[in-house]
């Protein structure tokens, strides 16, 4: 029996289900550095008539060769090659696969959806992610609702739909099409090393005050209170100011954002939360870490060089190679802004995320929805927790698996936020033009080189104008 505070697998994996649906319709994230669906706008898509043939629903061609393009981030990639790509080939076994891994999604891409020599599977995240939007719009997305509605691989009598988190079908869409599958479940906040604080005897900070108290405490010792990677991930940066800003004036600032809701870039809430983290910035950064990537800086926190990294719980695999056994990944919520935030303390980011999309346009649309099927068996979902040590949208698949220290903090953190789930940021996968400048400012604005109001003024023009565009397909979210 595990001691009362413990928490056992089963109900970490209860949580997680729970949760991700408790955050609301198209609550997803860009786990892993991916970019989310959703949406109300109508977008064309190519829609594939399910075969008769239980065991192939979707009629693949067993001879048909199939392309997969893997984003090789914080998942790396051997779970697609040495497990989902195997598991198609076994059902398949006259089918070549080709296997494509790389950190530039939209530059390899983007030139073969022009030509229209596309992979038949694509993993689309990391910084340089595509416009999902853009591709729905143009018709290179194939309709997931035959996938959902097909029967599982594991029990022929229950739909794909029926073995997942509900989350997954709500973040499916794009307009009213099911047109993005988001594989993982994941959680962003503040990490930290918690071996560190129990022999230091530092507490975790509640307040905005003990927050930066304790960068006090830090800087004596040499160590920074916080940092991001400048050059390869600032958008962290973003993430966690936009996650700031929904702490102190709720979850209706992101959706007013997304939205794009006259002046939202403008409220209070987000001028307060960019102007404290450019204040913890100037206090108790180092503007070197603008010049590191996300690996680089992720070594530094391993190092105990600082002490909270904004990222997501993908993050003990990432660095699981560099991880030295004194460290502990585990979670701290953002601390209290304001007397009145509100959220109150606990708040994390909980959604699902990493996004597979089929190209329509491709040579083997069929074996893509296919190869879906396969990730999302039980099989296929445990694999891939047992390598990434992440867990998927499949309800169950990791039972009975050892999770890592991060994972179990996570759970614990999701346990304490309760209903107070902070939203995701969609207009990152709506509007990617207003997502980049977004992060390019970040840069700027933690630099010190424009103002928090300078920051929200810049935005709130581009925001402006793509409201006005009216060749750009806008997106409606209730919650």
């Amino acid at each position: 029996m595990p001691n009362p505070g413990e928490i056992t697998r089963r109900q970490l994996l209860r949580r997680i289900g729970i949760t991700a649906l408790a955050a609301g319709p198209g609550a997803g994230l860009l786990s892993a550095c991916a970019t989310a669906g959703g949406g109300s706008s109508a977008a064309p898509a190519t829609s594939l008539a399910a075969s008769a043939d239980g065991k192939n629903p979707f009629g693949v061609d067993p001879a048909k060769p199939l392309e997969v393009t893997i984003f090789s981030g914080g998942y790396g990639d051997a779970y697609a090659k040495n497990l989902h790509e195997k598991a198609y080939k076994r059902a398949f076994p006259g089918a070549t696969v080709k296997h494509n891994a790389t950190q530039q999604i939209s530059t390899q891409l983007r030139p073969r959806f022009v030509s229209g020599d596309v992979p038949d599977v694509v993993n689309n995240s990391g910084p340089e992610s595509m416009d999902l939007v853009a591709l729905a719009g143009q018709g290179h997305l194939a309709d997931l609702s035959v996938l959902f509605d097909a029967p599982s691989l594991d029990d022929p009598a229950r739909k794909v739909r029926d073995t997942l988190t509900p989350a997954v079908i709500t973040n499916a869409k794009i307009g009213d099409k099911d047109l993005v599958l988001n594989y993982t479940v994941s959680h962003r906040a503040l990490w930290y090393n918690a071996r560190l604080f129990a022999d230091k005897g530092w507490a975790l900070p509640k307040t905005w005050a003990e927050f930066t108290a304790l960068g006090e405490t830090a800087k004596q010792e040499g160590i920074l209170l916080f940092a991001y990677p400048g050059q390869k991930g600032p958008y962290y940066q973003l993430w966690n100011i936009l996650y700031t800003a929904a702490k102190i004036g709720g979850n209706q600032v992101i959706i007013d954002i997304d939205n794009l809701v006259d002046g939202a870039w403008l409220a209070a809430p987000m001028k307060q939360a960019v102007a404290a983290w450019v204040d913890v910035q100037s206090k108790y950064g180092d503007k070197s870490y603008f010049g590191l990537d996300h690996t680089q800086t992720q070594v530094k926190h391993l190092q105990n060089r600082l002490l909270f990294y904004p990222v997501g719980s993908w993050i003990e695999n990432e660095m699981a190679k560099d991880k030295p056994d004194d460290f502990e990944y585990a979670i701290a919520p953002i601390p209290d802004v304001t007397a009145t935030d509100k959220m109150p303390y606990g708040a994390i980011q909980v959604g699902v995320g990493e996004n597979f999309v089929v190209a329509a346009k491709g040579e083997n649309p069929q074996g893509g929805l296919e190869y879906l099927r396969i990730m999302l068996s039980q099989e296929g979902a445990r694999g891939f927790t047992e390598q990434t040590k992440n867990l998927t949208v499949v309800n169950g698949a990791a039972e009975g698996i050892d999770l890592p220290a991060a994972l179990k903090s996570a759970a614990k953190a999701q346990d304490a936020a309760g209903q107070n789930i902070i939203t995701d940021a969609r207009f990152e996968g709506w509007y990617k033009e207003l997502f980049d400048q977004a992060t390019e400012q970040v840069n700027r604005v933690m630099a010190g080189r424009i103002t928090p109001e300078e920051f929200c003024a810049n935005l709130q023009k581009r925001a402006d104008e793509i409201k006005k565009d009216s060749s750009v397909s806008k997106q409606i979210r209730s919650q």
